[in-house]
């Protein structure tokens, strides 16, 4: 079992900046993908970011790209997401999740999940 809680989250203005982070628990594999995923309202769960547990790969969707930094603590069991030049569009809840998906982007495919963090971005 895993568990993990996200933290990190607010109110932020468009052009800003948050960084959010996923502290693990438990029994976490080396070759585990470690996900950002994010949902707004009235929306399906989209695929934010990953990386490798044990660390040299990460993923990022393109709407992120250039903006968003996945990144790992191993020594904390810590995920961090950081935000910049953040857009009204990025408003979401946005979760963690853990696993060894055969596709990073698929939500469905990760075994462990937070409960979730509110990122709102005011323009």
């Amino acid at each position: 079992q895993v568990q993990l809680v996200e933290s990190g989250g607010g109110l932020v203005q468009a052009g800003g900046s948050l960084r959010l982070s996923c502290a693990a628990s438990g029994r976490i594999f080396s070759s585990y993908i470690m996900g950002w995923f994010r949902q707004a309202p009235g929306k399906e769960r989209e695929f934010v970011a990953a990386i490798r547990w044990s660390g040299g790969s990460t993923w990022n969707a393109d709407s992120v790209k250039g903006r968003f930094t996945i990144s790992r603590d191993n020594a904390k069991n810590t995920v961090y997401l950081q935000m910049n030049s953040l857009k009204p569009e990025d408003t979401a809840v946005y979760y963690c999740a853990a696993g060894s998906p055969g596709r990073v982007s698929v939500p469905n495919e990760y075994a462990y999940w937070g409960q979730g963090t509110q990122v709102t971005v005011s323009s």
